[in-house]
């Protein structure tokens, strides 16, 4: 297979930054459930949370970088026990916040209030829901995960997520279950908001099919499986030189529990810092990167670019 930075440069193309105007908050490694694709193995026995003292530093910089969208990401960020305060400091000073949700965290006992509080605030809902099959669900994330899911969305849509003219937006993530790329875009929307009205009367707004990158633990299934060579190279044919343009890490910034600046999640989860530079602090940062900055890229940077891309 031919790597990454070859391709680009084949197609006479340079990934730079363009307008950051996202900033991508990974409040930690904790979760409640231990998902076979997850590419940064969160789990309940993770002990990386972002502490008291980081989140204000990041509310600081959120502040100072005048970022428009705030995209609050984990583990599960509900977990985390200063998520209440980093959405309160945030809708101050970014047009949107989104919470993503892997459903389940909001449906525990102890933090079923954050749907109000989310509510209150206005966050966009951005809930991984990977497959309308029961026991397919079950099996990537675990026992009773797909009952609880689909309450929480009956939850949501019951505050007003989902629903026309409320402004309360709640859109859904799908991921492939195997070593295979997701279909259309388009058809799995249609697929998903068919079933979900007529067998639970679910509504959401938007749905994105993503293909799942082969890291972590996909990438451990994907080499235990004999899968992992023929996966990479479906990722690398389907390169697409058009969906570089749109990929996120050109208006996206990611900032890790511990406060340091990656590219992306995924250059996060492999500790490639911006740029492919040396480390650099949320505290140290004086504003947004400059539009050109280089990104760090490697070869799992095909799954963003594979068809319709990763945006």
């Amino acid at each position: 297979m031919e790597s990454f930075n070859k391709t680009l440069g084949r197609h006479n193309l340079k990934l730079t930054r363009g307008h950051t105007s996202i900033l991508q908050i990974n409040a930690g490694l904790l979760c409640n459930q231990k998902c076979r694709h997850c590419h940064l193995e969160a789990g309940p026995d993770r002990k990386e949370n972002m502490d008291g003292k980081t989140a204000r530093q990041v509310a600081a910089y959120a502040e100072r970088g005048g970022f428009d969208t705030i995209d609050i990401t984990g583990g599960a960020p509900e977990l985390n026990p200063h998520l209440e305060y980093l959405v309160d400091s945030l809708s101050q000073t970014a047009s949107q916040i989104m919470l993503r949700s892997n459903l389940s965290a909001l449906g525990r006992d102890d933090k079923k209030h954050l749907i109000k509080k989310m509510a209150s605030r206005r966050v966009t809902i951005v809930a991984s829901f990977p497959s309308l099959d029961e026991p397919q669900t079950n099996a990537q994330r675990g026992d009773g995960v797909f009952k609880t899911s689909i309450e929480v969305l009956q939850k949501l849509n019951h505050k007003g997520y989902g629903q026309k003219d409320t402004g309360l937006e709640l859109n859904l993530v799908v991921n492939p279950t195997g070593a295979f790329l997701p279909p259309a875009q388009e058809q799995s929307a249609k697929r998903f908001r068919e079933i979900l009205q007529r067998r639970w009367g679910i509504a959401f707004n938007r749905l994105h099919s993503f293909a799942n990158v082969p890291m972590g633990r996909f990438r451990k299934w994907l080499a235990a499986s004999g899968n992992l060579e023929a996966y990479m190279e479906k990722l690398a044919n389907a390169f697409n030189p058009c969906a570089l343009e749109g990929v996120m890490c050109r208006s996206l910034l990611s900032v890790s529990w511990d406060g340091y600046l990656y590219d992306c999640d995924f250059n996060l989860a492999r500790r490639i810092a911006m740029g492919g530079g040396k480390k650099v602090h949320v505290s140290e940062m004086p504003r947004r990167p400059e539009t050109d900055a280089p990104i760090a890229t490697a070869d799992y940077c095909y799954t963003c670019t594979a068809g319709a891309g990763f945006t």
